[in-house]
């Protein structure tokens, strides 16, 4: 289980302070809506360890995240622009999310079994630059699978896809989420995407997360 405590934080010359809790279920994805501005990314900055709270707790499975540096949060990003090395292949892509140093001779199947299961048999080769944006989302989702990170943050995922590449990605994320136990939390002003995809749905409202 991943809980979000009363987790508080301003920034400079912000009057009232965002406050956010939740929780969030292994294998489940839980929805943040709310319109821009509304703290939403800085929700997941604070999860991601790249803003420091004032006050509060960010507990997984018993540990308190909050005084880990981003390096060593079990977390994983993945924005609307998909991160790759445009220049790197589709498999060298991948294989950044492999702990440095890993032998080839282990790094390669582990490599081909994430592109197998993100749908890009075949591809490995390929240079990113040359992907379509939903193959590049599938790229950014295979390195996610090597880092075995348990809790993946989408920040507008969907947002650059055309309507059938963004059905197919984000029912990926659902199939991904419950197959690995992911803690998935995604942000999205879709509401569409947020009703294919969440079980459990909070809305930021006057810098507070409120159940929706």
């Amino acid at each position: 289980m991943l809980r979000v405590e009363d987790l508080r934080f301003a920034y400079p010359r912000q009057q009232t302070p965002y406050l956010f809790s939740l929780d969030a279920r292994p294998g489940e994805v839980t929805a943040i809506s709310g319109p821009s501005g509304s703290g939403k990314s800085t929700l997941l900055d604070l999860l991601a360890g790249f803003l420091q709270p004032q006050a509060g707790r960010i507990d997984l499975d018993g540990t308190d995240l909050v005084p880990l540096p981003p390096e060593q949060r079990p977390v994983s990003l993945l924005l609307q622009s998909e991160s790759l090395f445009e220049h790197l292949s589709a498999r060298r892509n991948t294989g950044l999310g492999l702990p440095p140093r890993t032998p080839a001779a282990e790094a390669e199947p582990k490599i081909a079994a994430a592109l197998a299961e993100v749908g890009l048999v075949g591809l490995g080769e390929q240079v990113a630059a040359t992907l379509s944006g939903g193959q590049k989302q599938r790229v950014a989702l295979a390195r996610t699978l090597l880092r075995a990170r348990p809790v993946l943050l989408l920040d507008e995922p969907f947002s650059a896809l055309d309507d059938a590449t963004r059905r197919a990605v984000r029912m990926l994320v659902g199939t991904l989420t419950a197959r690995h136990g992911w803690h998935t939390l995604l942000v999205s002003h879709h509401a569409d995407d947020i009703a294919a995809l969440a079980q459990r749905r909070y809305e930021l409202v006057e810098g507070r997360l409120v159940a929706a």
